[in-house]
């Protein structure tokens, strides 16, 4: 595994309660400005740790590209979509799964968009 492979899962809540999940490269930040503008939404923040668990059914830090809780909105930043296979959240603090981007998009019909800073 290298670390250029490594991609993150975040949950966002708007003001109004609605959530997405963005998946990104792990060393990307994400462009609030590019999320709104994706989403038709402004006021995107990061959501609390008890609304990642409630919401994805795993913790914050540990959160995997699939198999969530609830249905959920799922972005994924461009570069990230041009990976083959990378490593994401496990569904545990300390744990990784090894994942092809292509089965990341299958099972959650991820968007994909440009939404991290360049």
């Amino acid at each position: 595994m290298t670390s250029d492979r490594i991609i993150k899962s975040v949950l966002f809540e708007a003001k109004d309660g609605e959530c997405v999940l963005v998946i990104a490269a792990g060393t990307a930040r994400v462009d609030a400005k590019k999320l709104a503008a994706v989403t038709g939404k402004d006021g995107w923040r990061l959501a609390k740790p008890d609304v990642v668990l409630a919401v994805t059914g795993y913790p914050a830090g540990g959160t995997p590209p699939v198999g969530h809780a609830t249905p959920l909105r799922v972005l994924m930043d461009a570069k990230a979509a041009a990976l083959d296979v990378v490593y994401g959240g496990g569904g545990v603090l300390d744990a990784m799964l090894r994942i092809r981007i292509a089965d990341i998009r299958r099972l959650t019909n991820a968007e994909v968009h440009d939404v991290t800073e360049s």
